[in-house]
């Protein structure tokens, strides 16, 4: 990255819920819309999303202009319309190569912004003239793995890039309808369980799950969208705060939602 002294810019975990977060009145994407407006503006942005995953090397969308992905089925006409188009970054990818090694990346002209990516970016900042560049998740590498290469990418945050992990704290679908409405007990512990490892920099408590922990079985299940907050918390810097927000839980899904930076923005948020 060229431009000189860019701002130390936060890394943010996004709880993204379901696509209809996007066209719903609801207090989440109002809380990603009014951050967008006090964040300071990014050069570019990488987002890991729950909806990337591949194996065995770790994939960047290397288009120009990243096409938006509906990978979702049976919700309104108006979500399909829907479409991020932000240009990607060359510069960000080579960046992110430098940083973790050729043998571990792969250029992606395949995909573009899955919901994960666009349902986040989109309300926080709707002109989509922020470069930005999407990120898969390795599923060959364990949860370690996953930290150590958010530690490896924590400079591009001061080169003035945005690193977001999308996904969720909490999120088994199987369990959801059923608990619609609710806060069951195993998901508010496994909740207060996390956010207080989160605040207190344990990230030995955010990897490490004992066989026999029901709560984290439940609530991490497929892992997908569990493993984006390691990349949020790996990236953790010298000085950093921690905040949260969008606390909740509904039945099976959390949107907790996490920023390491100057947690002051947060107050504009309600």
């Amino acid at each position: 990255m060229t431009s000189p002294s860019p701002a130390r810019m936060p890394a943010l975990f996004l709880g993204h819920g379901s696509p209809m977060t996007m066209i719903t009145d609801n207090r989440e994407r109002h809380a990603f819309e009014a951050l967008g407006k006090v964040l300071p503006r990014p050069r570019a942005i990488l987002c890991v999303s729950a909806h990337w995953e591949t194996q065995g090397r770790i994939h960047l969308t290397a288009d120009a202009h990243p096409r938006t992905i509906h990978d979702f089925r049976g919700f309104p006409p108006e979500l399909y319309a829907m479409r991020y188009p932000a240009p990607g970054s060359s510069e960000l990818v080579d960046r992110i190569e430098a940083l973790l090694g050729k043998d571990r990346v792969e250029r992606d002209s395949s995909w573009g912004f899955d919901h994960g990516t666009w349902g986040t970016l989109l309300p926080m900042f709707p002109a989509a003239d922020i470069p930005v560049v999407a990120m898969s998740l390795d599923r060959a590498m364990s949860p370690e793995q996953h930290l150590a290469t958010a530690r490896l990418l924590a400079p591009l945050r001061e080169d003035g890039v945005l690193l977001v992990g999308s996904g969720n704290v909490v999120h088994n679908l199987a369990l959801w309808r059923a608990a619609i409405g609710t806060v069951p007990d195993w998901a508010a512990r496994f909740r207060s369980r996390i956010n207080a490892a989160l605040l207190a920099g344990d990230d030995a408590a955010l990897i490490t799950f004992p066989d026999d922990d029901g709560d984290a079985a439940k609530a991490v299940n497929s892992a997908e969208h569990y493993l984006p907050l390691l990349y949020t918390a790996g990236a953790r810097l010298p000085g950093d705060q921690v905040g949260l927000f969008n606390d909740t839980v509904d039945g099976a899904l959390s949107m907790t939602s996490v920023l390491l930076g100057d947690t002051t923005v947060l107050t504009a948020i309600g």
